[in-house]
């Protein structure tokens, strides 16, 4: 993945930012399910590819079921949630697949690690992602692409994720949009 900045919108407001900005790839977080037919034709309109936070979208149920119904009717790009059964479906649809994983403590690591060998995403998103060595370590454990998610408020800490290893950084903060240095990948 070339983008270095993920952006994460949870409004419309932000969505439509979002669309005027020089990113391809963003993610939806909260949002109705009615509100989906909609921000997929604009996304389509302004050439976006969208990643759909499942387990957020109200009035759904995020399943497997639902999963399938995501993937037939609106062809996302990829889909985040923290549910195996979710992850597993997407990759069946041969959508991407971002395990959402929190880092709250060495028993939920240990079983978020045991998840991850189960469903084998594409992508994990490791939140809080303001801890470098954690990000390292997740990294090296599993030997997946981690995007860092969650309370990563400066370009210092967007640096660092990306040196400790993420391949990306999911923000909702507007002000890390903007920064043009993290907008496309060196390499």
């Amino acid at each position: 993945m070339n983008q270095k900045i993920l952006p994460a919108s949870s409004n419309m407001k932000e969505f439509e930012l979002f669309l005027e900005s020089p990113f391809e790839i963003g993610v939806i977080l909260e949002v109705h399910i009615a509100q989906l037919k909609n921000i997929n034709a604009m996304a389509k309109q302004y050439g976006k590819k969208m990643i759909y936070h499942v387990d957020m979208i109200q009035g759904l149920k995020s399943d497997d079921y639902s999963t399938e119904y995501l993937c037939q009717e609106y062809k996302p790009y990829g889909l985040i949630s923290t549910k195996s059964s979710v992850i597993l479906k997407a990759k069946q649809k041969g959508v991407l697949a971002v395990q959402r994983v929190f880092l709250i403590d060495s028993h939920a690591l240990e079983k978020n690690y045991k998840l991850i060998e189960k469903t084998r995403p594409d992508y994990i998103e490791v939140l809080p992602g303001a801890m470098p060595w954690m990000i390292k370590e997740v990294k090296e454990r599993v030997n997946i692409p981690i995007f860092a998610g969650g309370l990563i408020r400066t370009p210092e800490e967007v640096k660092n994720a990306l040196d400790a290893g993420a391949a990306a950084i999911t923000t909702s903060k507007r002000e890390l949009w903007e920064i043009s240095q993290f907008q496309e990948s060196d390499t």
